[in-house]
């Protein structure tokens, strides 16, 4: 079964960002096609933006060419609900509403503020390496 997978926005940004980092085998895993990435409007301008920190030092071209390695394998998910669950950070809240109006298996993430909901959500929430794992398994 191919899980429908939200990615937050730091676990996108390292794997797209940094080639010998530890989370790069995440491109190959949407590319192969091994995994459904659900995205929504809120999801992909909270990427964009976070792309746009100025430690990154990514020019704008280089944004877009890493958001074109991300977006089209990716399925939108529109009309939104808001989650039943509320995260501590408001900008993390759009991920859980994306996993739960998208249906998700799974949210991937290392941010404390979502992995603290784990098990209160009907889907996982899990970190990066939790996810390898579960994948590595099946």
């Amino acid at each position: 079964m191919k899980l429908r997978v939200v990615f937050d926005s730091s676990t996108v940004v390292s794997a797209l960002c940094f080639r010998s980092g530890r989370l790069r085998w995440l491109v190959q895993h949407w590319h192969g096609g091994n995994c459904t990435p659900l995205l929504s409007r809120a999801t992909a301008a909270e990427i964009t933006r976070v792309l746009a920190y100025p430690k990154l030092k990514l020019s704008t071209d280089e944004r877009y060419e890493f958001l074109a390695d991300y977006i089209p394998h990716c399925e939108f998910v529109e009309g939104l609900e808001r989650s039943v669950i509320d995260c501590r950070d408001p900008r993390d809240q759009p991920f859980l509403d994306l996993a739960q109006s998208g249906k998700a298996n799974v949210l991937v993430t290392g941010d404390a503020d979502l992995l603290v909901l784990h098990r209160k959500t009907e889907f996982a929430i899990e970190t990066p390496e939790d996810y390898r794992q579960r994948v590595i398994a099946e």
